[in-house]
């Protein structure tokens, strides 16, 4: 039996872990076959769900028995503080140059960035910007809502807080970078948690919308004509608000920079490097995220205690962001209301920064009630305005909390 154990290590481990352990990767085998399934469906984001639970199975399955009998695997090995063990390591685990060159300094998250920048349209924001962007503001509702309870309820330290309360603003990337910046030591948990959650937008937002919206207003028609903008006036534009973030935000500087910079490209009519953000560095950046997500979900890094005040808050920030959106959009409805022009609150939800899912939920919502109904292109225009000020807020939170020594 010994020697069949030794020969199979990846069932062979199983009898030499703690029992938690052990089940923990059972349950994290059986959680990646049906994330990659419901990726397969089109249930969840495939893009990212697919790679991910492909990847947690192979890191549960794939333990081995390494030096003086430790228990590991030979994939990926996270926060490595030893610059001798990391070159050492580098030439063994076969993810771990892409894990440390591009996924734990962020530089991952800016290629998806530049690819979420190419792929947006500024006219959309143009067409509505001042409701665009108050119902964004509205959005963040989750994020300082999970700060104050993160400090209140649970005595997490300002800076952990702050880095799992950035999850509210649903932007993967920017959930990367802040609790890099914050709490490097929770970054692992926090990004599966982050992206899990984001794939659970699709299931869980359009009851929110179906709670907070009756019927009939979320049938209401408000196609507006995308303003004609030339391509000068929004490449000025896109340069203009580049450089304005930046000075007020330098510590996110590298994402604001790769979105603006993705925008910029599609405005100057880059066609090289349009493909290459599109179809190139996004793709690249998209899958080796989902597939490092999956190989970080090892049943010891799950079962870190902290792990379920983070599922807790997580959750609470996507749920009462949503809240916000729909209370935004209900505001703008009775402001436009005031003036005789229709406005559909539903576009609310898309102020949550999940581009471009919380815009075509909106949509389909609209639809579903009226199949004649379209506000997509104003929804689109919250959803820009999303990323915008989840950008934003990050930002304030890495600056102020690093100065006060949070």
């Amino acid at each position: 039996m010994d020697f069949f154990l030794q020969l199979f290590p990846g069932i062979g481990t199983f009898f030499e872990m703690e029992p938690p352990i052990a089940i923990a990767r059972i349950v994290l085998i059986l959680a990646g076959f049906l994330l990659a399934y419901l990726g397969f469906k089109g249930t969840l984001e495939p893009l990212i769900m697919v790679p991910m639970g492909l990847g947690m199975i192979a890191v549960n399955c794939g333990m081995l028995f390494l030096n003086e009998g430790e228990i590991g695997n030979i994939i990926i090995a996270p926060l490595i503080e030893n610059n001798d063990e990391l070159m050492t390591i580098m030439q063994i685990n076969f993810l771990q140059p892409i894990y440390n060159l591009t996924f734990s300094n962020g530089l991952i998250a800016c290629l998806v960035f530049m690819g979420i920048g190419a792929r947006s349209e500024i006219s959309f924001m143009l067409a509505k910007p001042w409701s665009s962007m108050i119902i964004a503001i509205f959005a963040e509702l989750g994020t300082f809502v999970a700060l104050v309870l993160g400090v209140a309820v649970f005595s997490l330290p300002p800076a952990q807080a702050a880095a799992v309360a950035t999850i509210g603003g649903a932007d993967g990337p920017m959930v990367l970078f802040a609790s890099l910046m914050l709490a490097p030591e929770l970054f692992v948990p926090i990004s599966i948690i982050a992206y899990l959650y984001l794939s659970l937008c699709y299931g869980g937002y359009p009851y929110i919308i179906k709670a907070m919206i009756p019927k009939k207003y979320r049938g209401i028609d408000m196609y507006v004509e995308v303003p004609e903008v030339s391509q000068k006036a929004k490449f000025l534009f896109i340069t203009i608000i580049c450089t304005i973030l930046c000075l007020l935000l330098p510590v996110a500087a590298p994402l604001i920079l790769s979105f603006f910079l993705g925008m910029a490209v599609k405005e100057a009519n880059i066609e090289k490097y349009i493909g290459l953000c599109e179809d190139g560095l996004s793709y690249f950046a998209t899958f080796f995220l989902g597939l490092l997500l999956g190989v970080l979900c090892e049943a010891s890094t799950i079962l870190n205690p902290t792990v379920v005040i983070l599922l807790i808050l997580g959750i609470l920030a996507l749920a009462i962001s949503a809240v916000g959106g729909i209370l935004g959009g209900w505001i703008i409805y009775f402001w436009h209301k005031r003036k005789g022009e229709d406005f559909n609150p539903t576009v609310g939800i898309a102020g949550v920064s999940c581009v471009p899912t919380t815009a075509k939920l909106a949509q389909h919502a609209a639809q579903h009630e009226n199949p004649f109904a379209v506000i997509l292109p104003v929804a689109m225009g919250a959803n820009i305005s999303g990323v915008i000020t989840s950008a934003i807020v990050a930002g304030i939170f890495v600056a102020t909390i690093s100065m006060v020594g949070g």
